[in-house]
């Protein structure tokens, strides 16, 4: 995997914090890497 600096708005972040909290996502990254796959998946077939 490839590390990414990624700048996001802090209210952006704090609503990530509050998804993994009632989740089953373990971190950021990982939150991050679905979501990103999930709008590839959409966008790209």
């Amino acid at each position: 995997m490839k590390i990414i600096t990624l700048h996001i708005p802090e209210a952006y972040l704090q609503g990530l914090d509050e998804l993994i909290d009632q989740s089953s996502y373990p971190n950021r990254a990982e939150a991050i890497r679905l979501a990103v796959r999930d709008i590839g998946e959409r966008t790209l077939g």
